[in-house]
């Protein structure tokens, strides 16, 4: 079926409007890949450790940028505030990052990792890195730079996306 729509789309015949071929649809491209890799580095790197997809999100934000208040965590992650919070809470129980209020506002609360969490990231960097290069095998050096490229200017499209006006019935 899917070769049969590629020579179509490729003949200039177009699927119809009224239908929608998932494999060449780019939001169901994206996060087909992204579960893929997902669950196989969760289950198969994280898991052992206790750890979650989200967690690693926090644990790597805080590798690369250091300190972050938890709001600023939370858009840096993707990861809602309620369940940031939950996972911050799951992550200082185990050791891995402390939660301490701002010097600057006492409203604030700053999230660092823990010498134990600084070293659990280094243990998970390359085996992260590894899942990447498996992920981009056969693509060009350019070709990753593109992707990743236009990968960030279609999220910050989304993020910047006005929803449309719904119109009563």
């Amino acid at each position: 079926m899917l070769e049969r729509v590629e020579r179509a789309i490729d003949r200039g015949n177009p699927v119809p409007a009224t239908k929608l071929e998932l494999d060449n649809y780019l939001p169901y491209l994206v996060n087909r890949v992204g579960t893929a890799i997902a669950e196989q580095f969760g289950t198969e790197a994280l898991a052992p450790y206790g750890l979650s997809i989200a967690m690693w999100r926090v644990m790597a934000v805080l590798a690369s940028a250091g300190t972050q208040r938890q709001i600023d965590l939370a858009e840096l992650t993707s990861i809602e505030v309620s369940t940031l919070s939950r996972i911050v809470t799951r992550l200082t129980r185990i050791g891995i990052v402390t939660r301490t209020r701002s010097p600057n506002n006492t409203r604030e609360v700053e999230v660092r990792l823990t010498a134990k969490g600084n070293a659990q990231v280094a243990r998970l960097v390359p085996i992260a890195r590894a899942y990447e290069t498996a992920a981009i095998a056969g693509l060009a050096a350019q070709d990753i730079a593109v992707l990743k490229r236009c990968l960030r200017r279609v999220y910050a499209n989304m993020k910047n996306r006005q929803a449309p006006a719904v119109a009563a019935e």
